[in-house]
């Protein structure tokens, strides 16, 4: 199974053209299925994998790893691409994982922080070190974009316009978009630009990664991670909190301040207005709000014609 894994990835990779992180999260997805079949005593064999073998591991997803809902329904889409592949290609007659069922519950919305705990981890970083500017202006940079934390990381240099207050960003299957980012982070940006040039001399390497890790390579998506996790206890924020959860803050504070769906849509650079649906939500006070102030019937001293 290993070397159709392979075989996999690397089609997703020259020919589909996905990410980085998206082949990653397959490859990871795909060998913990493979060594599932391996600890069960199950074939491994593709063409012999069945869709009771797939619903069985399901099973051990949910019951004995305790995996939430949507992590497993991913693992099952990663599944039914890669049999999709394998059936293009002809190594395999039919798919199995198309023959199961989608997993069935509540939609799993990674939570947002309030606006006050946003601000308290972007203050605590130190303004004065590198490495603390380094970590406001990404901080600062994700509040202010709602940017993916590949994305983040993808970014060089020529990526940046401060100037115009936007940033290019290579979203998911290579779709570029442009996204403004505020004066706050513009700001945070342009302190950490004057410590990195101090701090790597004269490159002559390129592409120019825009954030750099104490060793002036490229800043992973896991060290970004870490890095929020240090500024949690020091701000005094007792949630849990991931690079994800800046974009979905992102996304609920400019809806909750009456910004149009269609228009964080574009920002969010989502393909599908109902996976925006998915990241933003409105509390019952604030739709309330809203529609008191917006609706026709609603509005005092409106009266009926």
């Amino acid at each position: 199974m290993y070397s159709h894994i392979d075989k996999f990835i690397d089609y997703m990779d020259l020919e589909r053209g996905a990410s980085p992180h998206t082949c990653r999260a397959y490859r990871k997805d795909l060998e913990l299925f493979a060594v599932f079949l391996g600890g069960k005593g199950l074939p491994s064999d593709v063409t012999k994998i069945d869709y009771l073998m797939i619903r069985l591991y399901l099973g051990y997803l949910y019951q004995e790893q305790g995996i939430k809902r949507s992590s497993v329904v991913r693992k099952l889409a990663t599944l039914r691409t890669f049999f999709r592949y394998l059936k293009r290609e002809g190594i395999v007659g039919k798919n199995p994982a198309k023959m199961v069922t989608t997993p069935k519950g509540g939609k799993d919305l990674p939570h947002a922080l309030s606006v006050d705990e946003v601000f308290r981890l972007l203050d605590a970083p130190d303004a004065i070190s590198p490495l603390g500017l380094r970590d406001r202006a990404i901080l600062e940079l994700l509040y202010s974009s709602g940017i993916r934390v590949g994305e983040l990381t993808s970014l060089n240099l020529e990526h940046l316009d401060l100037g115009g207050g936007m940033v290019r960003v290579m979203g998911k299957g290579g779709k570029e978009r442009m996204v403004p980012i505020g004066s706050k982070a513009a700001e945070a940006l342009r302190a950490y630009l004057t410590q990195r040039a101090e701090l790597i001399g004269q490159e002559k390497r390129s592409p120019r990664p825009l954030f750099l890790n104490y060793r002036k390579g490229r800043l992973t998506a896991r060290s970004v991670g870490r890095m929020i996790k240090k500024y949690l206890l020091k701000g005094g924020v007792w949630k849990e909190t991931t690079p994800h959860t800046f974009r979905h803050s992102f996304a609920t504070h400019l809806l909750d301040a009456g910004a149009d769906l269609r228009g964080i849509q574009e920002l969010l650079g989502h393909a599908n207005l109902s996976t925006t649906q998915k990241y933003t939500h409105v509390s019952s006070a604030k739709l309330m709000e809203v529609y008191d102030r917006a609706h026709p019937r609603a509005r005092k001293g409106v009266k009926d014609v």
